[in-house]
């Protein structure tokens, strides 16, 4: 049983590639950060290897040791530092060419593909010019645009987008029985993100430090030009942490749009509508309008690398006053 919420078209696709022994040797599955391209790239390694009739029972020996991490012939790769070494894709391609040790396929799950450099990708892409038959790549990306062209037309692309903000609230409720006040607050706020969400009803820090960084944010917007380059270069400190932090300052920007074209429906930060109501005087639409540009601006030079510091010292100089 397919264990993927939401994504059904994705989920239905590889059913029938599987079911018709017509599976791509290589998958790109791009989305946005926490949105279950990792788990469905899982669930597809265990339906290629699960030793039921229907695939995958989730229960066998084979599904049972993908899913704790154990299998022999299903690898999980990510970044070391936050970033995909050659030596990584060296490995992999020494090791793609031995036959599998249990199951019927080698399934490698390469995350966060854009974290690779150069080498790399130049590596990987021998792999997949040249793939052994016994082998399957996933490759997870937030995007396509951000992989080299020859690496993405050697794959079957798969765009994950974001859940409705009912199927993730319905999913924290009915899997992992989140109450249903919380499940309304954490669906809204995770932007169709399941992964995100669940991450949140788990660990009692995301809520309390999503405040904190609103209140920072709200309190930067009072201050003045030492104190914002101040405040960029501290969050340059941690720069893994900042597309997050873009993510959540995106989310608030975007409601004030909605709040200052005086509509409400689709409000993210629902528990802070009346700040977000008051916001809304202070500021022209264009005002707020060039700020999100801005911060879409901003969160595209980090995914494409650019100085951390540089790039959030820009944007802060940029944030409307107070």
């Amino acid at each position: 049983m397919w264990q993927v919420v939401g994504h059904k078209w994705a989920v239905d696709l590889l059913r029938r590639a599987l079911a018709g022994e017509r599976v791509a040797h290589a998958y790109l599955l791009t989305g946005p950060p926490q949105i279950g391209k990792r788990s469905l790239a899982l669930n597809f390694a265990q339906a290629l290897n699960c030793l039921d009739e229907e695939k995958p029972c989730g229960q066998c020996l084979a599904c049972s040791k993908i899913a704790h991490g154990s299998h022999p012939d299903v690898q999980v790769i990510e970044g070391e530092g936050g970033t995909l070494k050659i030596d990584q894709m060296r490995t992999l391609r020494r090791e793609a060419a031995l036959s599998p040790l249990e199951g019927r396929w080698k399934v490698y799950i390469i995350r966060q593909m854009e974290q690779a450099t150069a080498e790399a990708a130049n590596c990987l892409l021998k792999t997949l010019e040249e793939p052994p038959p016994h082998v399957i790549l996933m490759l997870t990306a937030s995007e396509a645009e951000a992989l080299l062209p020859t690496i993405v037309s050697r794959c079957q692309v798969l765009n994950l987008r974001p859940l409705t903000t009912e199927t993730v609230q319905r999913a924290l409720q009915e899997r992992w029985g989140v109450d249903v006040e919380r499940t309304r607050l954490l669906a809204c706020l995770s932007g169709g993100r399941l992964g995100w969400a669940i991450a949140a009803s788990q660990n009692n820090v995301v809520l309390p430090q999503r405040e904190k960084h609103l209140d920072e944010m709200l309190e930067l917007m009072g201050q003045g030009r030492i104190e914002r380059l101040e405040y960029a270069q501290q969050l340059s400190r941690n720069p893994e942490a900042a597309p997050e932090l873009l993510h959540l300052w995106l989310s608030w920007w975007r409601d004030l749009l909605l709040a200052a074209s005086g509509s409400t429906v689709g409000i993210v930060n629902i528990d802070r509508e009346d700040t977000l109501r008051a916001q809304a005087q202070r500021y022209s639409l264009g005002q707020v309008r060039d700020f999100v540009e801005a911060l879409r601006a901003a969160a595209w030079r980090l995914e494409h690398n650019a100085n951390t510091r540089l790039t959030l010292e820009v944007l802060m100089l940029s944030l409307p006053a107070r």
